[in-house]
C-alpha cells in the first residue's frame, strides 16, 4: 500500500529530527569560546546544562498534547483519547532514571564520536530484555535471545573500531574508551526506566505525549535545581571548565554570549527532541511500529554519513560492520524478521493481528524512552 503525503512527511520528520538531535548536541561540544571575565578560550563542555535543554524539549510535548486535545474537542466528533487521570508522581522514578542516563550520555558524547554514540545506544535492548525477564516475568522468544547475543557482538566490533580509529586530534584513546563505557552504562539505567514505565506507568493508559511531557517536567525542574550545587562541587582535573567544577552554568552562558552559534546548536537539540517524540508516536499510529523501528535504525546511518561528510570523524570499515551487526541484532530482537519469514512458502511463521497490536501499543507506550535516546 502506497504511503500518503502525510505519512511520508511524518517518516521524514522522524528521521531528520532524530538525526539532528544527536548531531546538534555534538556540534555544541565542538565549539570553543571565551568564558566569563578573563577566562581564556576553552571547549564548550556543559553536559548537564545540555541535558536540561533536552528535558525542556520533552516538556514542550505537554504543550503539544494540550493543543491537540483542544483541537480535537472542538471537532464535531472527538477521536483523541486523553487517557485516564493519574498521579503525576508515578513518573518521578522513571524521570530520575532518564535524567541520570541522559546526563551520563552527554558527558560521554564529549569523549567519543557522534556515530559511535548512536550505535552504542543499541545496547539498551540487552539490558531491557534481561530486566523484563527478571522483573516483569516476560519470556523472550529464541529470536530475541539471538538478537541480544548479536547485539553484544556488534558492540564489541564498534568498540574495536573506536580503538583503531581513536588516534585523532579531538579524542584520546583513554577518553574514547571511557566514553563508550559510559554510554553502555547509561543504557542499563535507560532499561530500568523502561521496566519502571511498563510496570507502573503505562497500565494507567496515559497518552504518550503527556507521558513524555510529564517526565520532561520532572527532569527539567530537578536537574535545573541540581545545577546550583554542581556549581560548587570541585572535580579537579576531570573538569573541562576553568573552575574545574562539576557544572559551571554561568560559564556556559558566557560562552554562548561570546559564540552565538552555540545557542543555535542548543536550540536545535531542544526543538528536535520535541518534534522527534511527536513524529515517532505519529509514525507508530499512522503507519506501523515496524516502520518506526526501521527509521530509528536508519538515523544511526544518517548521523554516521553526516559526521563523515563534515569531517568530524574518519571512515573505518569495522564501524560499517559493527553497524550492520547491531542492525541485525535490533531487527531480530524486535521481530522485524517475522514479516519476511511469513512471506516464504517454506516457513509457517505468521504475525497475528493480536501480536501486531500488542507491539504497536508497547512502542506507543515507550515514546518517552525513545526520546532520551532520546535523550
Amino acid at each position: 500500500m502506497a504511503w500518503t503525503n502525510y505519512q511520508l512527511f511524518l517518516a521524514g520528520l522522524m528521521l531528520i529530527t532524530g538525526s539532528i538531535n544527536t548531531l546538534s548536541a555534538k556540534w555544541a561540544d565542538m565549539f570553543s569560546a571565551r568564558g566569563c571575565h578573563d577566562d581564556p578560550e576553552h571547549k564548550f563542555s556543559h553536559p548537564f546544562l545540555q541535558a536540561v535543554g533536552m528535558f525542556l524539549g520533552e516538556l514542550s510535548c505537554l504543550a503539544v498534547f494540550y493543543i491537540l486535545l483542544c483541537r480535537d474537542r472542538q471537532s464535531p466528533e472527538p477521536k483523541m483519547n486523553p487517557g485516564q487521570s493519574f498521579n503525576p508522581l508515578l513518573f518521578f522514578p522513571p524521570a530520575m532514571c532518564d535524567m541520570t542516563a541522559t546526563s551520563i550520555m552527554y558527558v560521554a558524547l564529549n569523549m567519543t564520536s557522534a556515530s559511535s554514540f548512536q550505535m552504542l545506544r543499541g545496547a539498551v535492548i540487552i539490558f531491557t530484555g534481561l530486566l523484563s525477564v527478571a522483573f516483569l516475568g516476560r519470556r523472550l522468544a529464541p529470536s530475541q535471545w539471538i538478537g541480544i547475543f548479536v547485539t553484544i557482538l556488534g558492540l564489541v566490533i564498534v568498540g574495536l573500531a573506536d580503538l583503531f580509529s581513536g588516534h585523532d586530534d579531538s579524542h584520546k584513546i583513554s577518553d574514547i574508551i571511557t566514553g563508550d563505557l559510559l554510554i553502555i552504562m547509561a543504557q542499563i539505567i535507560v532499561s530500568v526506566q523502561m521496566v519502571l514505565e511498563e510496570k507502573f506507568v503505562y497500565k494507567h493508559d496515559v497518552h504518550p505525549l503527556r507521558a513524555v511531557g510529564t517526565e520532561g517536567f520532572f527532569g527539567f525542574v530537578v536537574l535545573s535545581l541540581l545545577l546550583i550545587p554542581m556549581y560548587f562541587i570541585p572535580v579537579g582535573s576531570f573538569g573541562d571548565n576553568p573552575r574545574q567544577v562539576l557544572e559551571d552554568a554561568i560559564d556556559a552562558f558566557c560562552q554562548i554570549g561570546n559564540q552565538p552559534l552555540i545557542l543555535l546548536a542548543l536550540l536545535g537539540n531542544i526543538i528536535s527532541i520535541a518534534f522527534f517524540n511527536f513524529a515517532g508516536i505519529s509514525v507508530t499510529k499512522e503507519i506501523s511500529a515496524t516502520t518506526r523501528m526501521v527509521l530509528d535504525s536508519l538515523r544511526t546511518l544518517v548521523i554516521w554519513v553526516v559526521s563523515l561528510a563534515l569531517g568530524w570523524e574518519h571512515f573505518h570499515g569495522l564501524q560499517v560492520l559493527g553497524f550492520l551487526v547491531l542492525l541485525t541484532g535490533t531487527a531480530l530482537y524486535n521481530g522485524l524478521h517475522r514479516p519476511l519469514l511469513a512471506r516464504m512458502p517454506c516457513c509457517n511463521t505468521t504475525v497475528t493481528t493480536e501480536e501486531s497490536a500488542e507491539e504497536r501499543e508497547r512502542l506507543l507506550g515507550h515514546g518517552a524512552v525513545q526520546a532520551a535516546e532520546d535523550s
